[in-house]
């Protein structure tokens, strides 16, 4: 942060995000504008309703359901006590926010599986990278009440084709595996930490943390000498139960109906403590897991564990930011809804009264407008409307406001016509087309 000096002579910082945390462009707000449109298309084809949870949850809620050996929960939450001394936490997560609404809202007794979705921000306190913000929007999409294979390719299918739609599919590969129930996963942690045991030495400092409290975490750390001892590890798939083998063949066989391709990857088990079976990540085909662009997997205990009857569930989220950085990598464009059509200009203030409710007129027939309205000069104005880059302009000042006229300028050509005022907004719209017109009635659904 740079510093500044005032007219007395004090010097006054620069006024700037906080480090991990950005703002939305609107040049990244047309490639926001693009991912919600298609997460709300296939969420609607699939059956999913809309939820939005609050950005402030009880600390409870993620020390609870997220897990306090998670390093979310021990390192990287936004935590303060409010004036009443309360402890509350920015969200870190969507999931465990959503069970605490199915609890506290009686989901319970709606027609089951409940399918929720959103497109929310969330918070942590991580160090900041390429794609990774410590203020981030993600999309999610919960299918809670019932267990079945069915439903986790369903989920599967539809995040797979969303990226589709995206344009970035082909740059990831769907990373599978099933990480047992808590039946047959307790034996497996013990062999697991007993064979870490004595070889503390080789692990990094945040996997020395995780042997003793979270030793799953152990297979997919990052660092080179964990990932040497995690292939030595015992494999989990040696240790799943009868009833998990046969979720996790069904779960295949039905990827394998829907032309799914998949890697099964023994090592993948997810940073989150409320995972049991089905684990899943789509991992970038030449990066790896250094450039996940989501994931998700089964949570069967989950609400159990946040007071509600036991309840199965699976879900899916996915970094938007992410998905815009591979989208841009990709140079996958998307349809721009802020195109100006008509810069309007004026003289004088009877012309900038003629001209105000005319660009109302223009805006209610879907043509996109915008005036200069202050008192810059004809010549001044017309630069602007090439910086805005619009196909016409219309131009009034005092001799068209006594005639009862206006002049269209073709921007392009250099060319202009002169039109009556009764005639302008259907001329207007004829030379834009009205395929290309942004119209809706306040009646239907334009969010």
């Amino acid at each position: 942060m740079s510093d500044d000096t005032n007219d007395g002579g004090v010097k006054q910082q620069k006024l700037q995000t906080p480090v991990g945390i950005h703002d939305l462009l609107p040049d990244d707000h047309e490639y926001f504008t693009f991912i919600k449109k298609v997460v709300r298309h296939r969420a609607r084809q699939a059956g999913f309703k809309r939820i939005t949870t609050p950005i402030l949850e009880n600390t409870e809620v993620f020390a609870r359901g997220v897990g306090d050996a998670t390093d979310i929960v021990s390192k990287e939450m936004y935590t303060f006590e409010d004036k009443g001394e309360r402890s509350l936490t920015l969200k870190p997560e969507g999931t465990a926010g959503v069970v605490r609404s199915y609890i506290q809202h009686g989901m319970k007794e709606w027609p089951q599986p409940v399918q929720l979705y959103y497109i929310e921000p969330h918070f942590r306190y991580d160090k900041p990278q390429k794609g990774r913000y410590r203020q981030f929007w993600q999309i999610g999409f919960e299918i809670i009440g019932e267990s079945d294979p069915a439903l986790d390719a369903q989920i599967i299918d539809l995040a797979n084709r969303i990226n589709e739609d995206l344009g970035v599919a082909h740059l990831f590969s769907i990373q599978l595996n099933n990480i047992g129930c808590p039946k047959c996963r307790g034996k497996y942690k013990e062999d697991l930490v007993n064979f870490y045991i004595g070889k503390e030495r080789s692990l990094c400092g945040n996997c020395q943390e995780r042997l003793h409290n979270n030793p799953l975490r152990l297979l997919d750390c990052k660092s080179e000498d964990c990932q040497i001892l995690a292939e030595l590890a015992p494999k989990f798939d040696q240790y799943r139960c009868p009833e998990c083998v046969d979720f996790y063949t069904k779960l295949k066989g039905f990827l394998d109906e829907l032309a799914i391709e998949y890697v099964e990857n023994p090592k993948l088990v997810r940073g989150l403590d409320y995972y049991t079976g089905t684990v899943f990540e789509f991992w970038d085909k030449h990066q790896g897991a250094q450039n996940a662009i989501g994931g998700g997997g089964r949570y069967d205990g989950l609400i159990e564990l946040m007071g509600g009857p036991p309840t199965p569930g699976v879900g899916y989220a996915s970094g938007i930011e992410r998905i815009i950085l591979n989208m841009k990598r990709e140079n996958v464009t998307v349809p721009s809804k802020d195109a100006i059509h008509i810069f309007v200009a004026q003289l004088g203030d009877d012309a900038k009264r003629k001209c105000l409710p005319l660009m109302n007129k223009l805006r209610d027939r879907g043509i996109k407008t915008v005036g200069a309205l202050g008192k810059a000069s004809m010549k001044a104005q017309l630069r602007l409307a090439d910086k805005f880059n619009v196909p016409y302009t219309l131009i009034m000042g005092i001799t068209e406001v006594r005639e009862g006229v206006i002049i269209i300028r073709d921007m392009a050509k250099g060319q202009q016509h002169t039109v009556s005022m009764d005639e302008v907004v259907e001329k207007v719209a004829a030379l834009i087309g009205e395929e290309n017109l942004d119209n809706y009635s306040p009646g239907e659904a334009i969010y």
